[in-house]
């Protein structure tokens, strides 16, 4: 955002508004065509979204694929909670559904879908619980927003839109498919005014 731009802003988010709803249709479709371009087509996909925002974005960016390759792309979640190494640290957490695609993920490219990409400790869980479910050819990531601070050698392969914050603030991602959320949006808060 240029220093000219004033951020947008929306009712219930206390913090600044850095995508809204077109900005986050643009940023899944480029990745889409990303992903499809860099495998040579839809042919051997698989894409596994994160509970909870990855698997509404996963969604999203197989059907703008269906809309270029007339292929529908296969679809599934992958709950990493078990695989998580802040078990002991936090509160017991809901064990969400892991639902691989019939055909399975073994010799396929598997594109892992999240919503944020931050220490990567999310991205090594699911490697991880992706060991128990096969053994796909190739794993990528894609995710919605980097916001830098990694904590691991990970990188994502297709990104919606490098977000540089400080430790102090919060990426909030609101997805008009979550009856919680009602809204596609993404804003930047600062840590203490929303639970984490």
């Amino acid at each position: 955002m240029s220093a000219q731009q004033t951020p947008r802003t929306h009712q219930g988010s206390p913090g600044r508004t850095v995508l809204d709803a077109r900005d986050i249709a643009r940023a899944l479709t480029r990745i889409s065509h990303e992903i499809l371009e860099r495998n040579k087509g839809a042919g051997d996909l698989v894409l596994l979204g994160i509970p909870r925002r990855g698997v509404p974005l996963a969604r999203r960016i197989a059907d703008r694929m269906s809309q270029v390759e007339e292929y529908d792309v296969p679809v599934g979640s992958l709950d990493i909670t078990m695989y998580r190494d802040d078990l002991r640290m936090k509160p017991a957490r809901a064990l969400l559904p892991t639902e691989i695609p019939p055909g399975g993920i073994d010799g396929k490219v598997v594109v892992l879908v999240d919503d944020v990409l931050y220490s990567g400790r999310t991205i090594r869980a699911a490697l991880d619980a992706l060991n128990d479910v096969g053994r796909p050819r190739a794993v990528q990531l894609a995710v919605l927003v980097d916001r830098g601070h990694r904590e691991l050698p990970i990188r994502a392969d297709f990104v919606g839109k490098n977000l540089p914050t400080s430790l102090a603030e919060r990426v909030s991602v609101r997805l008009a498919d979550l009856e919680e959320d009602g809204i596609d949006a993404v804003s930047i808060e600062p840590k203490g005014e929303v639970a984490e």
